[in-house]
């Protein structure tokens, strides 16, 4: 028993019953008051501070309610997505990118994961703009698939096994048009079937999910994410599962399809490549954090953040050759208790003096270039820290 108190990560039973008890106050605080807002559209309409971005996030909190305690899975989240510009999401596996997005769509597991804090704002290019934090169910339904779209990691479990292809992107279109006749919708969508580069439209109509390969498959994902010609995209690692020529001919598409439907892209991603032949602006993630954004030639040609440098070295360069690729040392903090201090710096190898302090706040070190980060401390503007949530005092 003494070597289980010990460990930082045992929890004694009375604890347990603290934190089970305070999640179900807290959720069930955060549910009622979401199911208040369908009553009064003055708590989830507002508007954008720039009528240029399609979203825009503004100190976003997410956070899961679990048996351990609570997991800051996204913290303070500060970035924009332009009108008809990708932007590239990248960080580590669980620095909450995939959150990120989940929050914009409202599919966060519920009730455990909830944001609790910060706005996300989606313009709906009447003026008016919505707080995605605040919106109810009824509002979603119709911007999810419409006005916002989501091409998911994995197209074997995103399609549905029991359907033929046809009927799965039929219910989309039938869903946000219901004017529209079954002959109209069918040719929608082999319209949209045509357009991700499928020549068998036909047949493929016709088929089951598991009678295409993984490049079909992601194309027929995109063809469904496409279909009511959404403002937003969000490509949650649309190629991770394809080989290389298949993955180039995925982001061809998508970026022609952005084009001519005159979209903007937020493209999460590990793949560094991926981002630099993609992406107009970049944002990189770490513990839930936004810790440096900027266009793609500010991240690719200038890093200023240790962790941001560290993933530059540690990509392959071609015709460079070396004995092992370089790696970051060490891990990221627990989610759970976060320290107050910058979350990389047990992990950094070019600490400064000011590192023993509190987290960092942001500095603008060029007019689209920002970085959390000491060393460039007094190289630019501080436009100010990144607001967590005290969860105590949501109850």
């Amino acid at each position: 028993m003494a070597e289980n108190k010990g460990n930082s990560s045992y929890i004694s039973g009375k604890e347990s019953r603290r934190i089970t008890k305070f999640n179900r106050q807290v959720t069930r605080k955060l549910e009622k008051e979401r199911a208040n807002a369908n009553k009064d559209p003055n708590l989830y309409t507002t508007k954008m501070k720039d009528e240029n971005n399609v979203v825009e996030f503004d100190n976003v909190c997410t956070y899961f309610f679990s048996d351990v305690g609570t997991v800051k899975a996204v913290d303070g989240v500060n970035f924009n997505i332009p009108k008809h510009a990708t932007v590239g999401v990248v960080g580590e596996s669980g620095c909450g990118k995939s959150v990120t997005s989940l929050s914009l769509m409202q599919l966060l597991q519920r009730p455990s994961g909830q944001t609790v804090g910060g706005e996300i704002r989606f313009n709906q290019g009447d003026g008016t703009a919505l707080n995605i934090v605040n919106t109810p169910n009824s509002i979603m339904e119709k911007l999810r698939g419409n006005k916002i779209s989501m091409i998911f990691q994995e197209p074997m479990t995103s399609l549905n096994p029991v359907f033929r292809i046809g009927e799965q992107i039929d219910e989309v279109t039938e869903l946000h048009n219901p004017e529209m006749s079954k002959e109209e919708v069918k040719a929608r969508t082999l319209e949209m079937l045509e357009l991700v580069g499928i020549a068998n439209k036909e047949g493929v109509y016709s088929m089951y999910p598991h009678e295409l390969s993984g490049g079909m498959r992601q194309r027929i994902c995109i063809a469904i994410a496409l279909a009511c010609s959404p403002t937003l995209i969000i490509a949650d690692e649309p190629t991770t599962a394809l080989d290389v020529t298949i993955q180039a001919q995925i982001l061809d598409l998508l970026q022609n399809l952005k084009d001519k439907l005159n979209s903007s892209i937020m493209l999460i991603t590990h793949d560094l490549g991926v981002v630099a032949g993609m992406a107009d602006y970049v944002v990189v993630m770490y513990a839930g954090r936004v810790i440096e954004k900027g266009t793609a030639a500010d991240i690719f040609h200038n890093p200023c953040h240790p962790y941001t440098i560290g993933l530059m070295k540690s990509k392959p360069v071609v015709g460079k050759k070396v004995d092992a690729l370089y790696n970051i040392p060490g891990s990221v903090p627990n989610p759970v208790n976060m320290p107050n201090y910058c979350y990389f710096r047990d992990r950094c190898e070019m600490q400064c003096e000011h590192c023993s302090g509190k987290y960092p706040p942001e500095i603008r070190i060029s007019d689209t270039h920002v970085v959390s980060c000491y060393r460039h401390l007094g190289e630019g503007e501080t436009l100010g820290y990144p607001k967590s949530v005290n969860v105590e005092e949501l109850l």
